[in-house]
């Protein structure tokens, strides 16, 4: 049998120290189904966003008005969707909208 060197630090030792974190310090788990439906809106929102960015680009006939009514129901959709990502619609999504409608009305 080994001797215990009682004189070593703990945290050196394999395992020493370490606790499992706290329950209420994880993430919460989705479950299978519940991730499946956010990728699903997540694509669907995407779509949404694809289709509008390619109506107001390629449309002759859309006024500045029309344009600006799309966005707006884009947004509305993305947080009626995603109602507490609000932040995330207006990092990812907001800029690309706004540049668009700067380039195709050439808007200050």
């Amino acid at each position: 049998m080994g001797s215990i060197d009682y004189n070593r630090d703990p945290q050196t030792c394999a395992g020493a120290g370490q606790q499992e974190p706290a329950a209420q310090d994880e993430p919460a788990r989705q479950s299978p189904e519940d991730l499946q439906e956010e990728n699903r809106k997540i694509r669907r929102l995407q779509m949404v966003v694809n289709m509008v960015t390619q109506v107001i680009a390629q449309d002759s006939s859309l006024s500045v008005e029309e344009a600006s009514e799309m966005v707006a129901d884009t947004r509305r959709v993305a947080l009626g969707m995603f109602p507490e990502k609000e932040l995330a619609f207006n990092l990812i999504y907001w800029p690309r909208l706004q540049r668009l409608m700067r380039e195709r009305f050439r808007m200050q």
